[in-house]
């Protein structure tokens, strides 16, 4: 399918959802809808309780692998949550495969405050020196394999002004939520080079399923758990510090990757705790 044709679809969903009404779209015989790593019948969930979409958009397509995905906020009567969209598409136009994830402060383990949501510009531009699909999700994976066990080791490339946003706050070169998490005040590579995420045991369960090679876009899923066993560690500059994560648990994330002259730039991302090891529906697929 074309771009167009994927972003057509995708509007449809939208339109669809903003209307409580899943009945409106074409799905393909026997699709699959999940939310929050949980496969749903199509319609319920968010289904039934999203009262609008918040003004955050961004989308970006695969046109070789029928897919279109979409990162903005659904308000619902609670709260506005950071929102990530997968939709798979047939030949046929109609949608296979759907994967929700929904940010859901009030039943988050891990708050993040102040939470805004704000378009980016490196994220629309083309790649001034594209690389090739299969560098693109080397890049991205070595980006999971720095984060599993963080000892300063790099396995990737960032560029020197990468940025990360999580669950709609910028955990990068930002000194007020480096008093939450004091490595916040650095870049991406600074942060990784600390060797201050020795608690993330593993990533787990790691999917590229859509990659925009115009747009120099990679989404990726996977799980980050946490054994909970390290009480504290050194970072690289001898410093020992204590482990802000002693339970066990994981994040089920999803990460948006943009990549050009062949270095990780931009981060967006958005996770949810859930339970230690918890399996994936869409491994079994």
């Amino acid at each position: 399918m074309t771009r167009a044709e994927l972003y057509a679809v995708l509007d449809r969903f939208l339109a669809a959802l903003n209307a409580r009404d899943p009945h409106a779209l074409d799905w393909a015989p026997g699709a699959h809808h999940s939310e929050n790593n949980v496969m749903l019948e199509i319609g319920d969930g968010v289904w039934g309780t999203i009262d609008r979409l918040g003004d955050y958009q961004l989308r970006f397509a695969d046109v070789k692998s029928g897919q279109v995905g979409y990162f903005g906020t659904v308000i619902e009567p609670i709260e506005e949550s950071a929102f990530t969209l997968r939709l798979a598409v047939n030949e046929a136009g109609q949608i296979a495969e759907c994967e929700m994830l929904i940010v859901r402060q009030s039943d988050s383990g891990i708050k993040f405050e102040n939470c805004r949501y704000w378009d980016k510009p490196i994220l629309h531009r083309e790649p001034e020196a594209p690389v090739s699909r299969e560098e693109m999700v080397r890049l991205s994976n070595g980006y999971f394999d720095t984060l599993q066990r963080n000892d300063g080791t790099i396995h990737t490339k960032f560029h020197p002004d990468c940025n990360r946003v999580e669950n709609g706050v910028q955990t990068t070169r930002n000194p007020d939520f480096a008093k939450i998490v004091p490595v916040s005040a650095l870049g991406c590579e600074e942060q990784f080079r600390m060797g201050n995420y020795r608690y993330d045991d593993d990533l787990r369960a790691r999917r590229f399923p859509l990659v925009d090679e115009e747009r120099g876009l990679v989404l990726a899923f996977g799980f980050i758990d946490h054994s909970g066993r390290l009480r504290e560690f050194q970072l690289t500059d001898g410093r020992t510090v204590k482990s802000p994560v002693l339970r066990p648990h994981s994040f089920y994330i999803s990460e948006l990757f943009k990549i050009d002259h062949g270095m990780i730039e931009q981060i967006e991302a958005n996770f949810i705790t859930v339970p230690y090891r918890m399996p994936s529906p869409w491994d079994a697929l």
